[in-house]
């Protein structure tokens, strides 16, 4: 594949949705997986028609327990020898069968190098019992996964703003959920800031925090009874630029797509405050 270099990455959503969430983020070398959520032969099936080997994945990061993010980990894990990077609580709270030597926890804001790629994790507000979200970085390009978090808290915003893409949960739209067939209680549980982010504030997201280098946004984690592709398309559209729009399927794979660094780009780093660290500590108290 002579078209690859030493500025990109890979990346592809294998499902997203309430039904499986999988994520799969590579160079040329190697590859790791951010959550499992659908079963080891339906994800061999979307690699494949991805022409995609499960061989170059060396790693599987999962950021909390939910059944659609880990479903399939467990027997991924086993066939392939992965480590499964994951908190205790969240590997305890999940009752994940995994082999000790490939369980391996991480701690938010410590990269975890997967030979040239650096994963780092960092708190997020949901209703699970210790979640994450992620950066993966690698060849100067930064991705990130920022699904199933109730609100675009600092943590948020402060690295959507280092992405050359990423997959930014688009969830529900306000009116269909308010007049859906819902019980209130979960109605509530939705929309109370540990659940799930509404296309207007994804949408806020990408207009007030949209970086130059951002080549690829893909709207993930649409609610089937709550949502539309059609809305978040049209939505996301008017206002994308020179920003692709990709939404993200509930049932199968999209294409595999390149990014590229911007040439002289600088990305901003993180500047971890003592109110950040305030704030990371006090953030599920």
């Amino acid at each position: 594949m002579a078209y690859l270099h030493a500025m990109s990455l890979f990346i592809a959503s294998l499902n997203s949705g309430s039904n499986g969430n999988c994520y799969y983020i590579g160079n040329q070398e190697e590859a790791i997986l951010i959550d499992g959520g659908i079963s080891c032969r339906e994800t061999e099936r979307r690699m494949k028609r991805l022409e995609l080997s499960m061989r170059k994945v060396k790693a599987i990061f999962i950021s909390h327990e939910h059944a659609d993010h880990i479903y399939g980990v467990s027997r991924l894990s086993r066939k392939y020898q992965l480590p499964v990077y994951i908190t205790e609580t969240t590997r305890k709270e999940g009752r994940l069968i995994l082999k000790e030597s490939l369980a391996i926890p991480f701690r938010a804001y410590e990269p975890v190098r997967i030979n040239n790629l650096s994963v780092t994790a960092f708190p997020k507000f949901h209703d699970a019992t210790d979640p994450h979200s992620f950066i993966v970085a690698g060849n100067d390009v930064n991705v990130g996964i920022f699904t199933d978090i109730g609100q675009t808290c600092e943590h948020v915003i402060r690295h959507f703003e280092q992405c050359n893409a990423a997959f930014l949960e688009s969830n529900y739209d306000e009116e269909l959920l308010e007049t859906g067939s819902y019980p209130l209680s979960l109605k509530n549980r939705i929309r109370d800031g540990r659940g799930h982010l509404s296309n207007k504030q994804a949408l806020q997201l990408f207009m007030n925090h949209r970086p130059e280098c951002m080549s690829h946004l893909f709207l993930s984690h649409l609610s089937e009874n709550n949502n539309s592709p059609k809305i978040v398309k049209q939505l996301f559209s008017t206002i994308a630029g020179r920003t692709e729009i990709i939404i993200a399927p509930r049932d199968k794979e999209t294409k595999l797509y390149h990014i590229r660094n911007t040439p002289g780009h600088v990305h901003k780093g993180f500047k971890q405050s003592s109110r950040n660290s305030h704030f990371q500590l006090s953030l599920f108290q």
